[in-house]
């Protein structure tokens, strides 16, 4: 069962937990793979309301993403918490690991996009990719060049490497909780 809500009425709870980590999941053809992220926006983008993402060139689900469009963001609600699947989902490579039965993570379809939510993380929003931008290195001050992208890390470091981010600006279609 899905209580739907809107997003704006729990940008609190949905901005804080961003940076505690939070679950994008994809799904292309019939493979689907979830990451941790820790950046993320929710706003309003031409007038729409819109989550934006921000994903390293090198990540399986930039491939993911630029197949299908679409995706979820999954959030921590209430007394759940999600320490164990953020950190196992942020460590490993969806193109090496099935995260998804690795966590014994329960999918429930979603209903207006292709990429399912997570009843672990029950706040959901359906996201579609109206817009996506590589970020231009150039644009990037040189101290958060030198601690995000370092030149010498390449792109099999989860955290701080020298991919850049692509920010994808997805149009929230729907957004509710599991319950």
């Amino acid at each position: 069962m899905k209580k739907e809500i809107q997003p704006f009425e729990y940008a609190k709870e949905i901005t804080s937990a961003i940076g505690h980590g939070i679950l994008v999941t994809t799904k292309n053809g019939d493979r689907v793979n979830t990451m941790t992220i820790g950046w993320g926006t929710l706003g309003v983008m031409w007038s729409l309301p819109m989550f934006m993402i921000y994903i390293r060139e090198g990540r399986f689900t930039r491939e993911q993403l630029d197949a299908s469009g679409e995706f979820t963001v999954n959030i921590p609600w209430g007394s759940q918490s999600a320490k164990k699947i953020t950190a196992y989902c942020g460590s490993r490579s969806g193109r090496d690991f099935d995260k998804i039965k690795d966590m014994g993570l329960t999918l429930v379809e979603s209903d207006l996009v292709g990429a399912p939510g997570i009843a672990e993380l029950p706040l959901t929003l359906e996201c579609k990719v109206l817009y996506r931008q590589l970020l231009d290195k150039n644009a990037v001050p040189e101290d958060i060049r030198k601690t995000m992208y370092p030149e010498n890390v390449d792109s099999s470091n989860p955290m701080a490497n020298r991919d850049y981010h692509v920010a994808y600006f997805g149009k929230i279609l729907k957004a509710y909780i599991i319950e």
